[in-house]
């Protein structure tokens, strides 16, 4: 049973993989036996990851990727190739906010580059990337989405929709690519204690209703979706695809989401 869950001989991309959920998942699925491409716009973090999962007997490479642009994400699959011969599966984790507040207020740049990062590039990669999944008898696609996508609010508009339009990828790219056995589901994870969420966690009071809205009484930690992304890429998760999996402590349970 055991065997379910590992992924030896196997090549995971994780896009943002530097720090935070990339990081805990990219670390998982090596400790789970997968050769892991850690990347992010900075190489010198990227390695420091890769020397990590190296040191506890992992298999790791370190790239840099700007995934926002269309040419270093296919230099990413060329470079992935190049190292490992193959991909069986991709967690695109990357995402921008550059704008808190209502809709009433951004900015079309702002709008524009939440848009490009968030989706367009999620389905850039996704173009690239599901021709060599497929050669592999089929794999795992994964977009890291949020529980933002379930309701509205006035903090972080765009990027909720961003996140909302996510999941709808997420679907359909289920359906199209379902036929070569390849996988596509979304991690939607609540509030959690990541650089990237610095500014809402820091913040006394968003924290306190958040963690009185959540039945376990806490936001998450990066470690609580490292299994969850190793887990999607894994055998046991074979039939399991066009889904969205919220990671949240139950804050969507709550009255408060109703």
């Amino acid at each position: 049973m055991s065997n379910l869950f590992r992924l030896d001989g196997q090549v995971a991309i994780i896009t943002g993989s530097s720090r935070g959920i990339g990081r805990a998942i990219a670390e998982t699925m090596a400790e789970q036996g997968a050769a892991v491409v850690i990347c992010s716009r900075k190489l010198e973090p990227c390695e420091a990851v890769r020397d990590g999962i190296i040191a506890k007997g992992g298999k790791a490479i370190a790239l840099t990727c700007n995934t926002g642009r269309k040419d270093e994400l296919a230099a990413l699959i060329a470079a992935t190739l190049a190292a490992f011969g193959k991909i069986d599966h991709v967690v695109a984790n990357v995402a921008v906010n550059p704008h808190y507040g209502p809709l009433s207020e951004i900015s079309d740049e702002a709008w524009d580059k939440i848009m490009a990062v968030n989706i367009k590039s999620n389905l850039w990669l996704a173009n690239m990337a599901m021709p060599e999944i497929a050669k592999q008898g089929g794999g795992s696609f994964t977009i890291i989405s949020s529980i933002g996508a379930l309701h509205g609010n006035t903090l972080i508009p765009a990027y909720n929709i961003s996140k909302l339009a996510d999941v709808a990828l997420v679907k359909n790219l289920a359906v199209e690519w379902g036929p070569k056995k390849i996988r596509v589901n979304a991690i939607l994870p609540g509030l959690v204690r990541t650089d990237f969420a610095k500014a809402l966690w820091e913040n006394p009071e968003t924290l306190a209703i958040t963690e009185s809205h959540t039945p376990l009484g806490r936001i998450g930690e990066v470690e609580d979706l490292g299994g969850v992304g190793a887990f999607l890429a894994s055998r046991a998760a074979a039939y399991i695809t066009g889904q969205s999996i919220v990671v949240d402590g139950g804050t969507v349970t709550t009255s408060r989401f109703a």
